[in-house]
């Protein structure tokens, strides 16, 4: 089941390079903050793994080869078609492959922590919280009779709402408990001041994934169906038939009318500083008329700042012009509809079945729906997970692994640089500058130097929606707390259990969470051709965010700033330019992969594959190639790139990443960046022409 939430645009997912991703909505409430030392979890419980449970890793092995494919013509399918063809998505996955199946694991080790977890007598601090949220999720009969209680107090006062006034102030109030279905609002730095943080609201608004699946006529059969499932969860409220259907339209045509005022998925990614436009609170009242900002802080227990960013302004302005043109029955319709859909997956059966059929088998193509256990563990992960980490860290993740790490990202780091100073494109002028951001980059691995401290949660037994409510109020406000403080550097975007890994512009910083450092990404006894193959790779692709088209507009402080002299902007802008239209050349079953879209992944792949690489030789200088299996070192650094990149997807998975996601399919991300590097085509003996060999003007080398 896809936990839904409505989508709210939100600023630190859109400025952190992430390296997969993941399509999770989370709040700016997720960073985690620094109160005690890490990785110590307040009880003396102890706990253990059965390994025996847990499902094998997805590792490299020679028979995967397809040797009756030539490695130069489509290198992932010389390595993946074999595994692809053997193995189908599991029923409750939209897609399954290397990331999946670390997930996979990584879920599988929170079970065992979590059954443990809510079997402590007498639990207090975080142990208390996870056993809480684990015990109500679980209590499926519970959760039946309660039906639609839990939520009937919002909708009462949802049904109140007469005027533009009363509406106005039931978003800021709604808001106020972490409830917000209009927009996203948080902290994040400063982009001009990136050591402090501030306050930015950005769009949202929308219960489909783009703005296209709105306005392109090519995604009219998903916006019908949308529309049919907002009729059945405002039936499931409630409303009788004939009134739910008529309400339906009236919120899919309001949605629509946000759209057309949002910006969509690509222009978000490519130009990040539509997030940064900061205004006084004054003036950003004088641009919503019927939405006081004065009120909303207000609302919010928090002082008004000098100024915040009213991130996608026109958003805003058409939410304002809608308080005030719009019937409150439309604005009824739409907050009962969001405040219902938004409560689904925690309420009786029939909720959370009307929600996973639309989100997860309609829209992406999910043949079944999650087990209980997993939802509730995704329920965790996403109110909790930077408590459950602490747990999670004890039993998963060794401190050799770390040292290891360490070891590998100080040998990228030195070839990165290395790169950079032999740049033949670049002047002195800008490379003198990219080398001083390169020395302020700031690795972290494993986990948190610092855990937050979570003794302001108050979770109990008797209502799971209850918990989740409690803990998005608690976390809103912690981050509310934030505004107009020094940013925390100790902080983490992500939790230690995610199988991801990202790049912060705004910290310059490169993180590399427990779970993904596992095989075919990395194991410490493996030989070093498949960890820098894997990992290593990784490493590079996230330091290359930082001179990717985004991240390269952040200087080495993390602030918001050009650096490059015109002439190295046009050189760079012509060379992403050849990356674009390689991107553009790949399609899936007809479908165009968009080289925009995908644009700073795909600059990070192929900057961060030829770092790991010229790693590699660096590492194993004066060494005697081992040729494992019969194949040499720089084959089998090739070979786990494209294991990494062994993936498949639902078709309909596949429809909703073309249009939102800014990675690439997996399967050109196999191919991408070894088909414009030299040392590739060396490594197989591949001869001019070949599909994998880009040469000339179609060769593609920018860092």
């Amino acid at each position: 089941m896809i936990a839904r939430t409505p989508k709210l645009v939100l600023l630190t997912l859109a400025v952190s390079a992430a390296l997969v991703g993941c399509g999770k909505n989370e709040t700016p409430a997720t960073d985690s903050a620094a109160s005690t030392a890490a990785p110590a979890a307040p009880a003396a419980t102890e706990y253990k793994l059965d390994e025996s449970k847990l499902p094998a890793y997805n590792a490299f092995h020679p028979s995967d080869l397809d040797t009756s494919m030539d490695a130069c013509n489509a290198f992932g399918d010389y390595v993946n078609s074999k595994w692809l063809a053997a193995n189908e998505i599991p029923a409750d996955r939209t897609s399954w492959g290397a990331f999946t199946i670390l997930d996979e694991r990584s879920v599988a080790v929170q079970h065992q922590l979590a059954e443990q977890v809510a079997a402590v007598k007498n639990p207090v601090g975080i142990e208390k919280i996870v056993g809480d949220f684990w015990a109500t999720g679980m209590d499926e009969a519970k959760i039946n009779a309660q039906g639609i209680e839990p939520i009937k107090a919002d909708l009462t006062a949802i049904d109140g709402l007469q005027d533009k006034d009363a509406i106005a102030n039931y978003l800021r109030t709604s808001a106020a408990k972490g409830e917000n279905v209009l927009f996203g609002f948080g902290p994040e730095a400063d982009f001009k001041n990136s050591s402090m943080n501030l306050a930015y609201a950005s769009q949202g608004g929308l219960g489909l994934p783009d703005t296209t699946y709105y306005t392109d006529a090519k995604n009219a059969d998903k916006l019908k169906a949308y529309q049919a499932h907002v009729a059945k969860v405002l039936e499931l409220a409630g409303v009788a038939t004939a009134d739910a259907e008529k309400q339906a339209a009236d919120v899919v045509k309001f949605e629509t009318r946000l759209a057309k005022a949002s910006k969509s998925s690509v222009e978000l990614s490519r130009d990040v500083s539509l997030f940064y436009n900061p205004v006084t609170v004054a003036d950003a009242d004088k641009l919503t008329p019927n939405f006081s900002w004065t009120e909303f802080f207000k609302a919010q227990g928090i002082a008004a700042p000098e100024k915040f960013s009213l991130a996608m302004p026109s958003f805003h302005q058409e939410v304002s012009k809608a308080l005030g043109d719009t019937d409150p029955s439309v604005w009824r319709a739409y907050l009962r509809f969001h405040t219902v859909d938004g409560a689904s997956p925690y309420l009786a059966d029939a909720f959370v079945n009307e929600n996973y059929n639309f989100y997860g088998k309609t829209l992406n193509g999910q043949k079944e729906q999650k087990p209980r256990w997993k939802r509730v563990l995704g329920t965790i992960e996403n109110d909790a997970g930077d408590a459950f980490g602490q747990l999670y860290v004890k039993v998963a993740f060794s401190p050799e692994a770390k040292a290891k790490m360490e070891e590998l990202v100080k040998n990228l780091a030195a070839s990165l640089k290395e790169r950079i100073q032999g740049l033949t494109w670049m002047s002195d002028e800008t490379k003198a500058k990219a080398i001083a951001k390169w020395e302020t980059f700031t690795p972290k691995i494993g986990y948190p130097d610092k855990w937050r401290d979570w003794s302001g949660l108050t979770t109990g037994r008797d209502s799971y929606l209850g918990n989740v409510r409690a803990a998005n109020e608690f976390n809103y406000k912690f981050a509310l707390s934030k505004i107009g403080q020094p940013v925390d550097k100790t902080e983490w975007g992500m939790t230690p259990q995610t199988v991801n890994a990202y790049y912060n512009p705004l910290q310059n910083e490169i993180v590399f969470p427990a779970a993904i450092l596992q095989p075919p990404f990395f194991d410490p006894k493996a030989d070093d051709a498949l960890n820098y193959g894997g990992i290593g790779a990784v490493i590079g692709h996230e330091m290359t965010h930082g001179y990717d088209d985004q991240g390269s507009r952040f200087g080495p402080t993390g602030n918001f700033e050009n650096w490059w002299t015109e002439a190295d902007t046009k050189n760079f802008s012509g060379l992403t330019g050849k990356l674009i239209k390689q991107f553009d050349g790949y399609k899936v079953d007809g479908q165009p992969v968009n080289g925009k879209l995908t644009l700073g992944e795909n600059i990070a792949d192929l900057g961060g594959l030829a770092t790991a690489y010229d790693a590699l030789q660096k590492a194993s200088a004066g060494k005697e190639d081992p040729k494992v299996d019969g194949f040499t070192r720089d084959q089998r650094f090739f070979f786990n790139w494209a294991t990494v990149w062994r993936t498949k997807y639902t078709p309909e998975n596949m429809k909703v990443r073309l249009a939102t996601d800014p990675h690439a399919p997996a399967q050109f991300r196999a191919m991408g960046a070894p088909s414009n590097l030299p040392t590739f085509a060396a490594a197989f003996q591949c001869k001019a022409g070949s599909p994998m060999v880009r040469a000339g003007d179609q060769q593609v080398v920018i860092w």
